[in-house]
C-alpha cells in the first residue's frame, strides 16, 4: 500500500532542493528558435537526462535534425498499472526586448511581490520548465517515500515547441511503439485562478488560410480607371464581410458539420465561474460581446467555432496619400474548430465560397497556414474524474473542467498518431507573462503543483 501522505510530506521537505534543481535548469539559455543557442538547448536536454537517470528513470537523449528529445521510462511498482506518457518542453522563447526585464532573465530569483506572496522570476519559469519540473519532483518525492512509482511512466521532453516543433511529428512516427501509452499527461496549461485548479477537456482546432484576390494586371490610377475597373479591395472586403450572418453564425456551407452542443450540466458549471461578458471584455476596453447571439462568452471562446480575419492588405498603406486602385488584395483568415469539424473540409468550403463570389476577370489564390482538428475529452472520462478529485483535495477550491480557446498541436498529434487522449493539467496563471519580459511563476503553483501530481499519480493507480 502506498504512503501518499508521506510522499506529500517529502515534497514539502524537498521544496528548497526542488527549487535549486529548477533554477539550475532555468539558468540554461535554451532558446530554440535562435541557432546561436543550439549548444544551450542540448545542454538543457543533457541536464534532464542526467537528473532523470539519477531518479531511477531509464533516460536518454535522442538526436533529431533540430534540437534533441529527452525520453525516459520508469516501470510501475505493481503489474497491470496504467501507463501514461508525460509531455513537456525544455526550450524557451527569446528574451527580447531585454531592456524591459527587471532582472537577468536567466538568473532566476524568488521575489516577494506582496506580504506572503512570492513568485519565481525568469525565462521559462512558467513556460514550461517550472511546469515540467512539478511532475519530475512529484516522481522524486513519491519514489523517495515508496521506493517506486504507482503507475508506469514514459516522459517525452521536447526542445522545439517554441519554434514550431519541426522534428516532433517525424519523431512520433519513428518511435510510436515506444511512446504509446494508455493516455498522455500535458502540463503546458494553467489554473482557473490562484485558488482554483483546472483540467482542460476541450481544445479548439485551427485552420489558417491566406487568400489573394487579383483583378487588373497592374495598379491603376483611380482617376483614370475608378468606377470602371474592378477593385480587389472592395471585392475581398465584401467576401470577408459575408462570412457571418446577422446572428453571428458563420455562413460557409457545411461549417457546422460535426459541431455538437455542450452538455447543459457543463454549461451550468461554467456559469458558476463568474465570468460575464462585461468582466471578460472590460480589461480590453470593450463591453458588448460579438459572435453568436445567445451564447455566453465562455461557450463562445471554449466550445464554439469561429472565423476571424487576422490581417488584410492592399493598395497604398504608407505615409501620406496615393490615389491607386490596387491590382491585388490579400487577407489572412483563421478558423477555430470544435467537436468533429474536419479541417480539410473547412478549408475547401472557404475556398469554394471565395471563388463563388469572384466577379469575372478576377482570380484568387490560396496559401494554407496549418490545420489541426479540435480535441474533446469525454466529460465523464474516468481518468478525468480521478484527476479532478485529486486536484480538489489539494487546492482551496474544487477543480473545474474548462475548455481552451487556443490550440496545442501536440495533443492532436498524440490522438491522431498514437491513439491517445490527453489529460491537460497545469498550474500557470494568466498573468505569468509567458513569452514576454518579466515572466514569472507563482511559488505556490510550483509547490502545490508538485503535491498535485503526487495526488494525481496515486489516484490514477487506484
Amino acid at each position: 500500500m502506498t504512503d501518499i501522505e508521506g510522499a506529500l510530506s517529502r515534497a514539502d521537505q524537498n521544496l528548497d532542493s526542488s527549487l535549486e534543481k529548477l533554477f539550475e535548469l532555468l539558468r540554461i539559455k535554451s532558446i530554440s528558435t535562435d541557432p546561436a543557442f543550439k549548444a544551450d538547448c542540448k545542454q538543457a536536454a543533457e541536464w534532464l537526462v542526467s537528473y532523470l537517470t539519477g531518479l531511477g528513470f531509464d533516460a536518454s537523449l535522442r538526436e533529431t535534425p533540430g534540437h534533441p528529445m529527452v525520453v525516459a521510462h520508469h516501470a510501475a511498482g505493481v503489474a497491470g498499472a496504467p501507463h501514461v506518457l508525460f509531455y513537456g518542453h525544455y526550450d524557451v522563447q527569446p528574451v527580447d526586448p531585454i531592456e524591459l526585464w527587471e532582472n537577468d532573465p536567466f538568473s532566476p530569483t524568488i521575489k516577494e511581490v506582496a506580504a506572503g506572496h512570492k513568485v519565481l522570476t525568469g525565462r521559462g519559469t512558467s513556460d514550461d520548465k517550472g511546469q515540467l519540473m512539478t511532475f519530475v519532483e512529484a516522481c522524486r518525492a513519491y519514489k523517495e517515500t515508496n521506493g517506486t512509482l504507482p503507475i508506469e511512466i514514459t516522459i517525452l521532453f521536447e526542445g522545439e515547441e517554441e519554434s514550431g516543433s519541426p522534428s516532433l511529428k517525424p519523431f512520433l512516427e519513428a518511435n510510436a511503439a515506444e511512446l504509446k501509452a494508455d493516455y498522455a499527461l500535458v502540463c503546458d496549461t494553467g489554473m482557473w485562478d490562484r485558488q482554483t485548479p483546472a483540467i482542460a477537456a476541450a481544445l479548439r482546432g485551427l485552420v489558417g488560410e491566406e487568400v489573394i484576390v487579383t483583378a487588373a494586371s497592374r495598379d491603376l490610377h483611380s482617376g483614370l480607371y475608378g468606377g470602371a475597373a474592378a477593385n480587389p479591395i472592395h471585392i475581398l472586403s465584401s467576401i470577408l464581410a459575408g462570412l457571418h450572418d446577422d446572428s453571428g453564425r458563420v455562413t460557409l456551407p457545411g461549417f457546422y458539420d460535426g459541431v455538437e452542443e455542450t452538455p447543459e450540466n457543463i454549461k451550468q458549471s461554467w456559469e458558476t465561474l463568474g465570468r460575464s461578458a462585461e468582466t471578460f471584455l472590460s480589461d480590453i476596453g470593450l463591453s458588448v460581446p460579438a459572435g453568436e447571439k445567445g451564447r455566453s462568452v465562455l461557450e463562445m471562446t471554449w466550445a464554439r467555432p469561429t472565423a476571424e480575419v487576422n490581417g488584410i492588405q492592399g493598395g497604398y498603406t504608407g505615409e501620406g496619400f496615393k490615389t491607386v486602385i490596387a491590382s491585388k488584395a490579400s487577407a489572412k483568415v483563421s478558423f477555430r474548430l470544435v467537436g468533429k469539424q474536419d479541417p480539410a473540409a473547412i478549408r475547401e468550403s472557404f475556398r469554394t465560397y471565395v471563388r463563388s463570389k469572384l466577379p469575372a476577370d478576377c482570380t484568387a489564390e490560396f496559401h494554407p497556414h496549418g490545420a489541426s482538428p479540435a480535441i474533446q475529452l469525454s466529460y465523464d472520462s474516468p481518468f478525468l474524474s480521478k484527476a479532478k478529485e485529486a486536484l480538489s483535495d489539494e487546492w482551496p477550491q474544487p477543480a473545474v473542467v474548462i475548455g481552451m480557446g487556443g490550440s496545442i498541436p501536440i495533443v492532436g498529434d498524440f490522438q491522431k498518431m498514437l491513439g491517445m487522449e490527453s489529460l491537460l493539467v497545469g498550474f500557470g496563471l494568466a498573468d505569468d507573462r509567458i513569452h514576454s519580459p518579466n515572466e514569472k511563476y507563482e511559488l505556490v503553483s510550483f509547490h502545490k503543483g508538485i503535491r498535485s501530481w503526487i495526488r494525481i499519480l496515486n489516484a490514477l493507480a487506484a
